[in-house]
């Protein structure tokens, strides 16, 4: 990352934020096309949205660490791998990039460019869900991170697909996607008034994530042994 400058981080960030967003949408347009049976359509959506952020992290990652996620970026924040002026950077080239990226969907299927969602998404065991799928995408990263970095965009494009079908809200676990898809009324859309509890829910499950890692993650103490002849002292 370090061969890369600012302008370029934050440009691969905004992209890959906007591609993630344009098939997180344009899916769900799609499945709603082919199919009225929900899980099909909810099969639909998940599959290239695992599938595209394996492309995306394998491809960006070494420009900007693919973060891609406000949540992320605050997490290597507080962590001191990231400058707080270049991740302000980072979060709004991952609004800006999201938002693009549902317009980009909404062209290719002939929708309205911008469109509130009228889906609603609210309740605790909805911000229950997105805490814990915010909670369990940065164990993985960290964790994927820390004993085998080569195989983060698998791990992170698997989790994402698992966490699709075991959370009641279908895994958000992304401010900016979830900011992108209440400007689409249509499958993947969420209604603009429930963003606060998603989003809120997000970054506690993420900086949770974080707390139990940086503990889990912490390297063992180096025990220095005791030569014999001290222990007979």
């Amino acid at each position: 990352m370090d061969n890369f400058d600012v302008p370029r981080r934050v440009a691969a960030e905004a992209l890959g934020t906007g591609i993630l967003v344009a098939t997180v949408v344009g899916s769900g347009i799609m499945a709603e096309t082919l199919t009225r049976d929900v899980a099909l359509a909810l099969l639909c959506n998940t599959l290239p949205t695992g599938a595209i952020l394996v492309v995306l992290i394998t491809v960006l990652g070494p420009i900007s660490r693919a973060h891609f996620n406000p949540a992320v970026t605050l997490v290597f924040t507080a962590r001191r791998e990231l400058p707080v002026n270049e991740a302000a950077l980072y979060v709004v080239a991952q609004i800006l990039g999201g938002i693009a990226g549902t317009m980009a969907a909404h062209l290719m299927f002939g929708s309205p460019l911008l469109e509130f969602s009228t889906k609603v998404r609210t309740g605790g065991p909805q911000w229950f869900a997105e805490a814990v799928a915010a909670f369990g995408l940065i164990a993985t990263i960290l964790a994927g991170v820390r004993f085998q970095r080569t195989a983060v965009p698998w791990l992170v494009g698997l989790y994402i697909t698992a966490a699709y079908w075991f959370t009641a809200s279908t895994s958000f676990a992304n401010p900016a996607v979830a900011i992108a898809r209440s400007l689409t009324n249509t499958f993947a859309g969420i209604r603009p008034t429930d963003l606060p509890g998603f989003i809120l829910a997000e970054l506690l499950g993420a900086f949770a994530g974080m707390l139990l890692m940086n503990w889990l993650l912490g390297r063992a103490e180096t025990r220095v042994p005791v030569p014999i002849a001290e222990t007979h002292r």
